[in-house]
């Protein structure tokens, strides 16, 4: 076998077979195929597509061309995965949260895409707090907190690092199919035996439309539980914030208000209901509603604070992060107040360009190789539908530089529309995908 024959046979429209894409998927691990047999493979596939069946080879393939990993935990080994937005940080309320309802979430997490913030970076914002880690460190912490938070070593789906890289420069990455294959060939190694997905859509998110969000969390739930791993998707908006801070120690703070403060809001309706329908999934609720409930009281009771702070310190930050975490997150030196310019209600937020403003701070990366500043962004940011007058903050910029605060002003100025009448605003959840 060899990457010419597996490319021909899709560039004329034909499935290539479980075997084929097996010796591909190794073969990008391996470099046995080179980068343009690579970029040829992911711009046949973008064109041609690929069968439900090939779409899971792939996907298991990719999975198996590196590590995976295998748990004895005396209960279910849950995770959750989001397509990406501004102002989610979902993970670092929903893991802890679900760890005290008993779940165990070896979850495996990436950084900042594009306007999207995170996970990683955002963790990273707790001083001393280390994300790579070994497999026995990542095993201790999963034991001893019930969930950990940390970056995929290189041993895990390195046939999709390959792809993905080259997807990049390719102008590739829109494939369903191959999206698909990349989220869902780390987690499936990860060694799950329950997975949700929250698929965003609106102007902060990838997806701009419902029907591309729905198609793509179809694809998901589709691969993923024909592979094996019972999954469920909740489509959820991304035509604002979720959270009202974009910036990585900003978003954290909003977790531990929801976490240690009982705050509510989005942020943390968004995360008991992801976790609930986890929950009930698992058998560890009997239905959505008692898993909402479940989640509901862990964070009331203050078990999932608890389990935070364990996890935090078991990955080297502060022993005592849940009790003090205002001591610990770095402020950034200048913050300032943008205005509104009129009276009126807030009729639309340009997610997309609020999240490129946060990275132009310095909050994200426009390159690989920077260094990302975790103490910048935005907080108490307005709603939709929210009344101002002339003058209100819209929000407030935490900025390393006065010019840097300013220019990030004029940007925010742009991204959020006043107008005389209040907006239709959309649900928060907009459908579920069995």
């Amino acid at each position: 076998m060899d990457a010419r024959s597996v490319i021909a046979a899709l560039r004329r429209g034909e499935t290539p077979d479980h075997a084929a894409l097996e010796w591909f998927a190794n073969g990008l691990a391996d470099g046995v195929v080179s980068d343009a047999q690579a970029g040829a493979f992911a711009m046949a596939v973008c064109l041609n597509g690929l069968s439900e069946e090939a779409r899971v080879a792939l996907t298991l393939a990719m999975r198996d061309s590196g590590q995976t990993l295998h748990w004895t935990c005396d209960g279910p080994v849950l995770d959750k995965h989001s397509t990406g937005g501004v102002g989610d940080c979902v993970s670092l309320v929903l893991a802890p949260a679900l760890a005290a309802c008993g779940a165990y979430v070896p979850m495996i997490s990436g950084r900042g895409l594009g306007h999207t913030g995170g996970t990683l970076d955002k963790m990273e914002a707790i001083p001393g707090l280390v994300t790579a880690m070994d497999e026995a460190q990542f095993r201790h912490v999963v034991d001893t907190a019930g969930c950990a938070i940390v970056s995929a070593s290189t041993e895990i789906a390195p046939a999709d690092k390959r792809l993905y890289a080259i997807r990049d420069v390719t102008g590739t990455v829109e494939s369903l199919d191959l999206i698909t294959a990349s989220i869902l060939s780390k987690k499936l190694a990860a060694g799950l035996e329950g997975l949700v997905l929250d698929v965003k859509v609106g102007s902060g998110a990838f997806m701009k439309t419902p029907d591309e969000a729905r198609a793509l969390a179809l694809s998901l739930v589709d691969t993923a539980n024909l592979a094996g791993c019972p999954t469920s998707a909740l489509i959820t908006d991304m035509n604002q914030p979720l959270a009202p801070a974009l910036g990585n120690a900003l978003e954290v703070a909003e977790c531990m208000e929801v976490l240690c403060n009982g705050k509510g809001g989005a942020l943390a309706d968004l995360s008991t209901a992801l976790g609930g329908l986890l929950l009930a999934n698992a058998g560890l609720a009997e239905g959505l509603e008692a898993g909402i409930d479940a989640m509901q009281s862990a964070l009331d009771s203050g078990r999932a604070a608890d389990r935070f702070g364990t996890m935090v310190a078991a990955m080297g930050g502060p022993v005592r992060f849940a009790e003090n975490w205002q001591r610990y997150l770095p402020e950034a030196p200048v913050i300032h107040e943008v205005p509104a310019a009129g009276d009126g209600y807030v009729a639309e937020i340009d997610g997309e360009a609020l999240g490129l403003a946060v990275v132009a701070l310095g909050g994200g990366r426009q390159v690989e190789s920077d260094t990302v500043d975790p103490a910048v962004g935005f907080s108490e940011a307005v709603a939709l539908g929210q009344k101002v007058v002339r003058g209100q903050p819209l929000l407030r910029v935490h900025a390393a530089r006065e010019d840097a605060a300013r220019r990030a002003g004029e940007v925010v100025q742009r991204a959020i529309r006043i107008a005389s009448d209040t907006p239709d605003i959309p649900p928060l959840v907009y459908e579920r995908i069995r």
